[in-house]
This record gives structure tokens, C-alpha cells and sequence, in this order.
């Protein structure tokens, strides 16, 4: 199975921020590198979206959300995304050590 990969404004969005801190603190190489691992994953879970943690939020627009963790050496941030029939829904992207409940909802108050 291959899914459609869509991917929202704000998971874009966190790419573009995640992207410019690398270019800023490591260098454009790494920021380079950063960003074709995010998309190698995103790939990945195109081909296998079970392979995600099912994460079990209370608030309601968190609902049905999976988290996978962007190739190493960016394990420490995650993908978060929906399945739909044929559809592999890219949401956020987040390092995990956040509070996630509050800050993946955060831009949407």
C-alpha cells in the first residue's frame, strides 16, 4: 500500500521553523540533511503509516493521531499524522520533548 501523502499548513510550517534552526545553529548541510530525513520518513509512512505510535490525547482534535519519529539522527522529533482510506494526513511536526497535548493544539486557540 501506498498512500497519498498530504501535508497540512502547519506541518509546513514546523518544517520551515525546524529547518531555519538547523540552518542557524549547525549550518545549512545539517539543515539540508534534516529536512530529506523528514521526508524519507514521511515516505516511509506512506508505504507502512501502521508503523506509528497510536497516541491517546483527550482533546478532541487530537483524536486519531499517530506519531513516528523522523530518521536518525532527528529521532528526538516526531511526525504527527492521520490515515484516511488512502490518505496519510502530515499534521505537526514537533520535537518530543514538548508538551505535546498543549503545543499541538497551541497555534489552533
Amino acid at each position: 500500500m501506498n498512500l497519498v501523502i498530504q501535508k497540512s499548513p502547519l506541518f509546513h510550517a514546523d518544517v520551515t521553523n525546524q529547518f531555519g534552526w538547523y540552518f542557524d545553529e549547525a549550518g545549512e548541510q545539517l539543515a539540508w540533511r534534516f529536512f530529506n530525513a523528514a521526508d524519507q520518513t514521511l515516505l516511509k509512512l506512506a508505504r507502512q503509516p501502521d508503523l506509528g505510535r497510536r497516541r491517546k490525547f483527550l482533546h478532541p482534535m487530537l483524536r486519531d493521531l499517530y506519531s513516528f519519529q523522523v530518521e536518525r539522527p532527528f529521532n528526538k522529533i516526531l511526525i504527527f499524522y492521520r490515515v484516511t482510506e488512502n490518505v496519510l494526513q502530515a499534521w505537526r511536526l514537533m520535537h518530543g520533548a514538548r508538551d505535546l497535548p498543549r503545543r499541538l493544539v497551541e497555534p489552533l486557540l
